[in-house]
């Protein structure tokens, strides 16, 4: 067996089925000769978005993988690494490296010394027999501790060596999950069941862990307000009587007003808790907090902590409601702020409701939101957002009501990685309708891998909400924009999507934009990737935590 088999022969053994590459690597041909599908992208960081989106909707079972050449390739995929780095993705990437004879030359590229910094773990690989060995290592890090990027570098002349059939010994690594002390787990039962209005913050830990249905059962055992982080959104169904949304940068009414108002204790669940304004929120002053987290270092980082719980998400919220209900010994908690919560929805909803119900054109990106909402079951579909207006718009006021249906991010992405998300996302579940919402200017970033949906069969639905401007600039670029239109961009979007191979539709009437949305899904549903661009005014208004 050559070591590029045995590359392969352990992905398969892991369960891994599509490989998202872009040449030149020869383990594309090795893949494919073993019965992998790839999907070759247009631009190498927009490949690693895709294998990202993948590993998001799959929980990283298997992991997206993503394989480039030397050189060039590898620098290419920097921001996209960089992005599962910063939002904990577990994807495995897989560059050819230079010929060991000319690895140690100036100034060639090798990215395990650079990549160091935004992955997990990297590993150079020097001696064919240890490609099978490696892979173990590499998977397990995937599927251990917290989630993260893993890289495993192959030189290219190493990829054509006789290893013998080491990699046929391979078993897919098992998850190892670790629970909470139970002391801890006691002190913090004890705090949430004499706390007046405990507020449950939930991150994406939960989704990794798969406890969305612990997360639910111990709310209701505490009565207690559930909030999702950014990168948590979907972690906690927001159709549930107890939801308050996400908050980040943006908030909804009745998010801010527990968070801010009425919480007199925190528990942060799956979070790092990292004062990180664009996808955590800040939490308020004087506040008590409960930190369980499967990562000691994000103990004690941000805030100071009253317990901390240190396991994995499902475990720990399993114990932990165990504990609650022994101490209620059958009685139930009589604090529920349901009504409370439902009052103040409807009351931030009304002052929103000219805007997400407005007439005026062009049309207000919040009027494209709600009739999506309208017309669109969420429990059939994956939405993300993209960079800038789209997230602020379309983070507060979207109902994410399953586990995944939502992909939140926002720390350290560039603009256009909601399309690859979106790709690698119909991919991991092609049943769903997968869409991504973006502005002109993201698109101008990433637009041209809508070919890349095309050429594959991978029927997305991409929404570009186009006003001609960076209209989250308008603050910030006054003078360059007087003088010289710097804020401004410009292209007809649909026209190019059509020329790409794909279906597309320009909408500026705002009476059409839910029938819109509902030709663009059957189209998706008879296998054609779809574009709809609505032409849409330059909105600055965001719900914020006064909002």
């Amino acid at each position: 067996m050559r070591a590029d088999q045995a590359v392969i022969e352990v992905l398969k053994r892991e369960g891994v089925t599509t490989l998202f590459c872009f040449p030149t690597t020869s383990v594309i041909e090795t893949a494919v000769a073993g019965g992998l599908r790839p999907i070759i992208c247009r631009q190498e960081r927009v490949g690693v978005d895709m294998a990202d989106g993948y590993s998001r909707v799959t929980n990283g079972r298997p992991p997206g993988v993503f394989a480039m050449q030397y050189g060039p390739g590898a620098e290419n995929a920097f921001p996209g690494i960089a992005t599962t780095f910063s939002d904990s993705v577990p994807v495995l990437f897989l560059p050819l490296g230079h010929a060991r004879e000319q690895a140690q030359v100036f100034p060639m590229f090798h990215a395990s010394r650079t990549y160091a910094s935004v992955t997990k773990q990297v590993e150079h690989v020097i001696v064919p027999e240890q490609v099978p060995a490696a892979m173990r290592r590499a998977f397990s890090q995937l599927k251990n501790g917290r989630p993260g990027p893993v890289m495993v570098e192959l030189p290219r002349d190493l990829l054509a060596l006789e290893i013998g059939n080491d990699a046929l010994e391979h078993q897919a690594v098992r998850r190892t999950r670790t629970a909470p002390d139970t002391e801890d787990v006691e002190d913090a039962a004890r705090l949430l069941v004499e706390a007046s209005c405990p507020l449950i913050l939930a991150g994406q830990g939960v989704l990794y862990a798969e406890a969305s249905d612990d997360l639910v059962r111990l709310a209701e055992l505490l009565q207690s307000p559930v909030m999702t982080t950014v990168d948590g959104k979907s972690a906690f169904p927001e159709d549930h009587a107890l939801a308050l949304g996400s908050g980040g940068n943006g908030f909804t009414g009745h998010g801010a007003h527990f968070l801010y108002s009425r919480a007199d204790l925190i528990l942060a669940i799956g979070s790092g808790l990292n004062r990180h304004p664009l996808t955590t929120p800040p939490l308020p002053n004087g506040v008590r907090i409960i930190h369980a987290t499967n990562d000691t270092r994000d103990l004690h980082k941000s805030y100071a902590t009253d317990v901390a719980l240190l396991g994995d998400a499902k475990l720990t919220l399993a114990a932990l409601a165990e504990a609650v209900k022994e101490r209620l010994g059958g009685r139930l908690l009589n604090r529920s702020p349901a009504e409370e919560i439902a009052a103040k929805r409807d009351a931030w909803l009304t002052r929103w409701q000219a805007k997400l119900t407005s007439v005026e054109t062009p049309i207000t990106p919040y009027r494209v939101i709600n009739e999506f909402m309208r017309v669109i079951d969420p429990g059939e579909a994956i939405v993300t957002h993209d960079s800038g207006s789209p997230r602020e718009q379309l983070l507060p006021f979207y109902r994410a009501t399953r586990p995944r249906s939502y992909l939140g991010w926002g720390k350290s992405h560039q603009l256009g990685t909601g399309l690859g998300l979106t790709i690698g996302a119909k991919v991991a579940a092609p049943e769903k309708f997968c869409v991504n919402f973006m502005g002109d200017a993201a698109f101008g970033m990433t637009g041209l891998d809508f070919e890349t949906a095309v050429r594959c069969g991978v029927p997305i639905c991409t929404i570009v909400l186009n006003n001609s401007s960076m209209a989250i600039e308008i603050p910030h670029m006054k003078l360059s924009h007087e003088k010289h239109n710097a804020r401004d961009l410009g292209g007809s979007y649909a026209n190019l999507a059509r020329d790409l191979g794909g279906w597309s539709e320009r909408v500026e009437d705002p009476s059409q934009v839910g029938e819109a949305i509902l030709r663009a899904r059957r189209q998706t549903q008879e296998g054609r990737a779809c574009l709809l661009e609505f032409i849409t005014s330059q909105e600055t208004a965001f719900s914020r935590r006064d909002a």
